[in-house]
């Protein structure tokens, strides 16, 4: 967990990839991400369900822990507006601490929440309560690594720059460890306004789904320390998912695709597959030994 608060104060910004499963995880450990983000958007379209609050804690839950277990990367985990009120919070922080994961983050808006892209939807939490929240978790909490990220969505939902930054202001009192503004503005200029009108402390984080022209050491100097590339994974992966089972279908069979998906050898290495062989052949080699 330590990790984590690392990447909050170091000196470059720190590149985190959504992920929706353990095998997720580990391509985006292996293609050099800092972290991972088990983004919700993600867990609840890999289900086919709503980003929505239809899924439960405990299936949320269920998927974060096959993600910490897959990746030795810190996890960051998407858990929307703390599914309920303040005791729903509490108890939330001591599953998701106690699966191992690094970091949770909850966002200002009421229970059930909408995708923060969706029009005409988005319900701001009062300020006060949102503030009980933060402070709930950093009670609960039993290792002082884990980190509480407020998510401010006051952008997102037409509430507007000087509400934004008197929020950011009353969760840095709160207890928050960082703050993530949220905006759906197809420029970053939203956001450098955010960052040069904050003058708290606490590091920047943001996600850059619809303003995807950026300077990383722009923003660097602008208090942003950390980058969540929340859903393009997803989104690839629908995209090329797609396309091969059109061909299949439109050619009946798979020499068309052969060439463009990856062997199964790849599949057993990830899932690992020949770990298991190996250490099989090594336990069943000490026993012929020792025993015979």
């Amino acid at each position: 967990m330590k990790k984590f608060k690392e990447l909050l104060n170091g000196n470059k910004v720190a590149k985190v990839m959504g992920v929706h499963n353990g095998l997720t995880a580990k391509l985006a450990e292996e293609a050099g991400y800092d972290a991972v983000w088990a983004s919700g958007l993600e867990i609840s379209a890999s289900q086919a369900v709503p980003d929505a609050n239809i899924l439960t804690m405990s299936e949320n839950l269920q998927v974060v822990e096959n993600i910490r277990e897959s990746t030795k990367i810190p996890v960051l985990c998407d858990c929307d507006s703390g599914y309920g009120g303040l005791n729903n919070t509490v108890r939330m922080v001591e599953k998701y601490e106690g699966v191992g994961v690094d970091a949770i983050c909850i966002e200002d808006k009421l229970f059930p929440k909408m995708n923060s892209f969706i029009e005409n939807n988005q319900v701001l939490a009062d300020r006060i309560d949102f503030c009980e929240k933060i402070r709930s978790i950093k009670i609960t909490q039993e290792n002082p690594d884990f980190c509480a990220v407020a998510r401010i969505e006051s952008l997102i939902a037409g509430e507007g720059m000087e509400k934004a930054l008197e929020r950011a202001e009353l969760y840095e009192k709160a207890g928050a460890d960082a703050l993530l503004i949220h905006s759906k503005a197809t420029d970053v200029k939203e956001i450098k306004e955010f960052a040069k009108g904050y003058i708290g402390k606490l590091p920047l984080i943001i996600v850059p789904t619809t303003y995807p022209d950026i300077d990383l050491n722009e923003l660097y100097k602008l208090g942003i320390r950390m980058v969540i590339f929340a859903n393009q994974g997803l989104r690839s992966a629908v995209n090329s998912i797609k396309a091969t089972f059109d061909k299949i279908i439109e050619f009946e069979k798979t020499t068309v695709v052969e060439d463009e998906i990856a062997p199964m050898s790849e599949i057993f290495r990830l899932q690992g597959m020949y770990d298991m062989l190996e250490n099989e052949r090594k336990i069943k080699n000490t026993i012929s030994k020792e025993c015979f």
